[in-house]
C-alpha cells in the first residue's frame, strides 16, 4: 500500500525548511534529484532549485518562497459554491432537487452540480470533490416513502421516553422484537477473483429458507426461536410463552405492525398476560427504528460464513450456532443500540 505524503504546500515554513535541508543532503549524498523529489513528496524542478541555489550561495541563498499553486487555486468549484452543493446533498434526497437517482452517487451530484452552477464537471473530478468533503460510498439504508415522520417524531419524542420511564417505575424489562427470514444461499461478502474472472459461488436450492424471531435488550441480554414454518399468530405465543419463562421481570414488548403481532389471538393471549408483558408498536415503515434490524443483518451475513447448507437442517444449525454464540457477548449485543437510528434505545 502506497503512503501518502501531504501536499508541501501545506507545510509550516519550519517544516518545508527542514524539507529543503533535507533535500540538499539527499544530492550530497549522490541520490539524484528526480529520487530525492520522490521521497520528500515535491517537484524535481523543487529539488532542482534548491540545489542550484545551493551551489551557488550556500543555505542562505536558499529560497524562502513558496512556490506552485495555492492549495485549492485552480478549483472548479469555489469555496461558497462548494459549502452550497454540501448542504443540498445533506438536507434533501435527489429526488426532492429534481435530480434523476434513487441516492447520492457521483453521478446524482454531477447532476446537482450542473443544475446549480451550470458547471459540467468529470465524474472523477466529482469522486475527489467527494472525498475532500469526507463523503464515503456506503452500503444504503432502505428508507419507506410511506413512513409519516410526524408519527416517527412522536413515536422518539413521547412514546419511548414514557415506556422508558414506567419500565423504570415498575422495574420492567424493554424487549425488541422482531422476525426475519435467513436462506441457504444468505451471503452477501465479496470473494477475491483473478482479474476479468467472476467470482463465483455453488448455491443450493433457493427455496431453503428458515426463519428466526429474536428479542434483545439495550442490556445485551437475547432470546430467540427458530421455526421452519412461517410465523404466524400460534407461533408468535409460543414464542411469547417462551420469552415469560426465561424472564423474571415484567416485559414491555417493542415489535412492528406484523400480522402476527396484531392478530386477534396474540391480543387475547397478552390480555390474559398483563401482569407480565404489555406489547408497543413501532411506527410504521420505520424498521430502521428497531434495534433487532441490525442484529439480523449482521446474521446474514455471517450466518453461512463457514460454508452453504444444503438442507433446512442445517441452515437452522448454523442459525442456532450464531444465537447462541451472540447469547454470550452481551457488549455485540450492546453495541447494536449504537446505530444512529436506535441510539434512543441505547442504556444510559
Amino acid at each position: 500500500m502506497a503512503i501518502e505524503l501531504p501536499d508541501a504546500r501545506t507545510l509550516s515554513d519550519e517544516v518545508l525548511q527542514a524539507l529543503r535541508l533535507r533535500a540538499l543532503r539527499g544530492c550530497e549524498l549522490g541520490l539524484s534529484e528526480t529520487d530525492v523529489a520522490e521521497l520528500l513528496g515535491v517537484a524535481r524542478e523543487t529539488v532542482s532549485r534548491w540545489w542550484s541555489a545551493y551551489i551557488s550561495g550556500g543555505v542562505e541563498a536558499l529560497p524562502d518562497e513558496r512556490s506552485g499553486r495555492p492549495v485549492g487555486s485552480g478549483r472548479t468549484l469555489a469555496d461558497e459554491q462548494a459549502g452550497h452543493i454540501q448542504e443540498l446533498l445533506n438536507a434533501n434526497t435527489p429526488h426532492q432537487l429534481g435530480i434523476a437517482a434513487p441516492l447520492w452517487n457521483r453521478r446524482a451530484v454531477r447532476d446537482l452540480i450542473h443544475q446549480e452552477y451550470g458547471i459540467a464537471m468529470p465524474i472523477r473530478t466529482v469522486g475527489e470533490y467527494l472525498k475532500r468533503w469526507g463523503y464515503t460510498a456506503k452500503r444504503p439504508g432502505r428508507h419507506s416513502k410511506d413512513q409519516d415522520p410526524e408519527e416517527v417524531r412522536q413515536f422518539l419524542e413521547e412514546t419511548y421516553p414514557e415506556i422508558a420511564r414506567r419500565a423504570q417505575e415498575e422495574d420492567a424489562e424493554i424487549h425488541w422484537c422482531d422476525e426475519t427470514g435467513v436462506a441457504a444461499d444468505e451471503y452477501p461478502s465479496l470473494g477475491y477473483a483473478p482479474k476479468g474472472q467472476p467470482a463465483t459461488k455453488e448455491v443450493p436450492n433457493s427455496h431453503i429458507r428458515v426463519n428466526l424471531i429474536s428479542t434483545i435488550t439495550n442490556a445485551g441480554a437475547v432470546y430467540f426461536m427458530t421455526s421452519k414454518d412461517t410465523v404466524d399468530a400460534t407461533l408468535f405465543i409460543l414464542f411469547l410463552e417462551g420469552l415469560l419463562q426465561v424472564t423474571t421481570k415484567k416485559v414491555f414488548l417493542i415489535v412492528d405492525r406484523l400480522g402476527a403481532h396484531v392478530a386477534k389471538e396474540v391480543d387475547a393471549w397478552v390480555a390474559e398476560h398483563a401482569d407480565r408483558i404489555e406489547v408497543f408498536d413501532l411506527p410504521r415503515y420505520a424498521p430502521e427504528r428497531n434495534p433487532v434490524e441490525y442484529l439480523n443483518d449482521d446474521l446474514k451475513g455471517q450466518v453461512n460464513a463457514e460454508g452453504l447448507p444444503d438442507t433446512k437442517d442445517q441452515l437452522e444449525s448454523h442459525i442456532r450456532q450464531f444465537m447462541l454464540r451472540l447469547m454470550q457477548l452481551p457488549q455485540h449485543v450492546i453495541a447494536y443500540f449504537q446505530h444512529p437510528c436506535v441510539q434512543y434505545a441505547a442504556g444510559t
